[in-house]
């Protein structure tokens, strides 16, 4: 048997060729800098600082399996000390990248607004937990198949992605879109829901199974929520600017009053408001207006008698 003909790749012409293409692209996105290192948050370290979240939020549920009730508080305040400071370099990193073009740069005063930006989000953690209290316990009374709110923390889907759209919210809100959207996107790629960190959740949602929900970046959504698996609430269109990219920003997704529900596979489309107590039906096609307390079938929605 003949041996195989030994591997031969130029790796030198390889790493040369990336580097051209890399310098290329940041000229052409006006990023190129020579301060060197790394410009941007890292994923990795973000995941590690979402999963101590949890275990700060739920500590003897999502925290070490070994911790107890008398070790409970001491657990909380050293993860939560070490996590800061780890949030604290992402935080400067986004921060940092935003305004690297800026002639007049202060770099004191964006190490100052990151420390700000960390110390507000610790201080809303507690905030964070009583809503995620009201999910737990919305995710146990919503499903007839839940043995104990342990269960709905520990198993299902959309508790852990409201769990880590609670986190990356709080910091769209405090100013680090991109942190908040790498958080929202660890939770899209573990539960199958995508959750803009923008869209505002009141408080006891329940997402019952989860998988191909929807929620895009203006979506409001009421106290008392249920949404099935497979439900979009997205933009019915994109207003272009003169350059005919999309213009950013715009209010284009759903209002979902209190109390409404929407069964699997509807898809609501567009600024429009679904009135308190209604109920959206299964597979629904909705781009208008529907009045509180109104029962949506698919005949409804063609036909738009419930407007």
């Amino acid at each position: 048997m003949s041996m195989p003909a030994p591997l031969r790749v130029d790796i030198g012409a390889v790493v040369s060729e990336l580097a051209q293409v890399r310098h290329q692209w940041r000229v052409a996105q006006l990023r190129e800098t020579e301060a060197g290192g790394r410009e941007l948050p890292s994923r990795e370290a973000l995941a590690q600082i979402a999963t101590q979240l949890c275990g700060v939020l739920f500590p003897l549920r999502l925290g070490p399996p070994d911790l107890r009730h008398d070790t409970e508080d001491d657990y909380v305040g050293r993860t939560l000390a070490a996590l800061a400071q780890a949030l604290l370099v992402q935080v400067r990193l986004e921060l940092r990248f935003g305004v690297r073009l800026q002639a007049d740069l202060n770099q004191a005063q964006v190490d100052e607004d990151a420390l700000a930006v960390v110390r507000q989000f610790c201080a809303a953690l507690p905030a964070i937990r009583r809503l995620l209290d009201t999910d737990v316990v919305a995710a146990y009374q919503g499903d007839p198949a839940a043995r104990s709110v342990d269960e709905v923390l520990l198993c299902y889907p959309g508790v852990l992605a409201l769990l880590y759209h609670r986190i990356a919210h709080q910091l769209h809100t405090l100013g680090v879109p991109l942190l908040a959207r790498i958080v929202a996107e660890l939770a899209h790629a573990q539960t199958g829901v995508d959750i803009h960190p923008g869209a505002s959740i009141g408080a006891g949602c329940f997402i019952d199974h989860g998988t191909g929900v929807v929620i895009g970046e203006t979506a409001v959504i009421g106290e008392r929520v249920r949404l099935y698996q497979a439900v979009t609430l997205g933009a019915k269109g994109f207003p272009n600017d003169a350059s005919g990219h999309p213009i950013k920003g715009l209010a284009r997704h759903p209002v979902v009053e209190d109390d409404v529900v929407i069964y699997a596979g509807a898809t609501v489309l567009g600024r429009i408001t679904i009135g308190r107590g209604s109920t959206i039906g299964g597979n629904v096609w909705l781009t208008h207006d529907v009045r509180p307390h109104s029962h949506i079938t698919q005949a409804l929605s063609r036909d738009g008698s419930a407007k």
